[in-house]
C-alpha cells in the first residue's frame, strides 16, 4: 500500500498521527475486503485551507472537518468486483495499485470536535479517517438508510482498531 501524507498544520495535535492513519486506512480496506493494494493521499491542514478547498470544489463557503475525493464511482458501495473493467484509470500505471483518492482533514476541527463530543483527539482523527475511507470506497450518507449503514461501518472499523468513545 502507498500512503502519502502531508502535514501542514503548525502544531502536532496527535503525536502518533501517522500510525493512526495507517492503522485505520488498512483496517477499512480489510473491512471492505478490498482485493487490491491501494494508494491513499492524506492532507492534514487548518480551517482556512479546508475552507478554500470546500468553497472551490463543493461551493460551500465554510470550513468542514474532512473532505473526501474518491478516484472512482461505485454503483454498489465497496464493490470492487468490476473496477478493472469499469475504471482502468483508477490504477496507478507503474505500481498497479488502486488509487482510492484523497482525504483532507482540518486539524482545527479535530481539536474542536474532540472537545465538543467529549473524546480524545486521537479518536476524532481516527473517526474522520474511517469516515473518509468509506467515502473513497463509494459510501455516502445523504439518505437515512445510507447514513445508518455508514455509521455502523465506521463504528465497527473504529472498534477493530481499538478506538472507542
Amino acid at each position: 500500500m502507498t500512503f502519502e501524507m502531508e502535514y501542514e498544520y503548525p502544531e502536532i495535535v496527535v503525536e502518533n498521527y501517522e500510525e493512526i492513519l495507517n492503522k485505520v486506512i488498512l483496517t477499512a480496506l480489510d473491512y471492505e475486503e478490498c482485493p487490491y493494494e491501494a494508494q491513499v493521499y492524506v492532507l492534514m491542514t487548518d480551517n482556512d485551507t479546508i475552507h478554500q478547498i470546500n468553497k472551490e470544489h463543493r461551493e460551500m463557503d465554510r470550513p468542514t472537518d474532512v473532505l473526501s475525493f474518491p478516484m472512482s464511482e461505485y454503483e454498489i458501495p465497496g464493490d470492487f468486483s468490476d473496477i478493472e473493467e469499469r475504471d482502468p484509470d483508477a490504477f496507478h500505471p507503474e505500481s498497479g495499485e488502486l488509487i482510492l483518492g484523497d482525504i483532507i482533514i482540518s486539524m482545527d476541527k479535530v481539536k474542536e470536535q474532540a472537545k465538543e463530543y467529549g473524546h480524545t483527539e486521537v479518536r476524532e482523527l481516527a473517526f474522520l479517517v474511517a469516515h473518509s475511507m468509506l467515502h473513497l470506497m463509494g459510501y455516502d450518507h445523504m439518505e437515512d438508510e445510507e447514513r445508518k449503514i455508514m455509521e455502523a461501518k465506521q463504528k465497527e472499523i473504529l472498534e477493530i482498531c481499538g478506538y472507542k468513545r
